[in-house]
């Protein structure tokens, strides 16, 4: 899909990937941007630099999430592209509380979820739309030291590959961003992107034209980092050699002791 004339929602378009998202879309002349964020001052600010939409979004929220989609359509008609790009990172294990928990598991998983619920009907009964979804490398290869961020991720992976599969014989274009270490507020307080940044920290620039270059080729699977590609087919291969390399990377970045 080319992002020319067409219309375009961000959820988490605020800052880092989105901010990125809603620029690269600009650039490619979008018809009109909505940039989503619970952050209104920034989501306000993004929104006057791309001369889109902004507007407040809790993403926990199908109910924001369906009056949001609602509205947008009704001002400007059919959204083409929805990119569902919002998310938390939690650390530790089982030991995490319930609450954060149930937390990164709306925004990771479940936003998404609650955007596809939104749009699908109208896309479907129009025959054509596209559906990007922003998970991480964390849902292809598992989050060293993150129990809650390695299964939402995975949750988030899994969840656009069944859309993909239901419906993209129904003109409904779906794809799912994996990056590894990209340079935002989730990325702010690590050493260069901590176990993440292995194969080095990218700009969110960078990951924008990556999804642009998937988009227009409407490729399911986007990774910013092509190195992933490679760990993919080796996890696949041998998993028993891929569970002890990765039990090294952990030796090598936590302790554990």
């Amino acid at each position: 899909m080319e992002p020319k004339d067409k219309h375009i929602l961000v959820t988490g378009g605020a800052s880092g990937i989105g901010r990125a998202l809603c620029r690269a879309f600009a650039d490619a002349g979008a018809r009109r941007i909505v940039v989503a964020d619970i952050d209104e001052a920034g989501a306000q600010r993004v929104a006057s630099e791309v001369g889109g939409v902004g507007a407040t979004l809790d993403v926990r929220s199908a109910e924001a999430i369906q009056e949001l989609v609602d509205g947008s359509i009704a001002a400007a008609g059919p959204i083409d592209l929805l990119c569902s790009n919002a998310g938390i990172f939690v650390a530790g294990g089982p030991e995490v509380i319930d609450d954060d928990w149930q937390a990164i598991w709306e925004i990771n998983v479940m936003a998404h979820v609650w955007a596809a619920r939104a749009v699908l009907p109208g896309m479907l009964e129009r025959g054509e739309g596209y559906l990007l979804n922003t998970a991480s490398a964390a849902g292809l290869l598992s989050q060293i030291g993150s129990a809650p961020y390695s299964i939402t991720k995975s949750g988030a992976v899994a969840f656009a590959e069944w859309l993909s599969i239901t419906y993209g014989a129904r003109g409904i274009a779906v794809s799912v961003l994996c990056p590894q270490a990209v340079r935002t507020k989730m990325t702010a307080d690590t050493d260069e992107g901590g176990v993440a940044g292995v194969d080095g920290m990218i700009e969110p620039d960078a990951v924008a034209e990556a999804v642009l270059e998937g988009v227009r080729s409407e490729r399911f699977l986007i990774l910013p980092h092509p190195e992933v590609a490679k760990y993919v087919e080796r996890k696949a291969a041998d998993p028993e050699r891929w569970i002890k390399g990765m039990r090294r990377l952990q030796d090598a970045f936590l302790d554990l002791e």
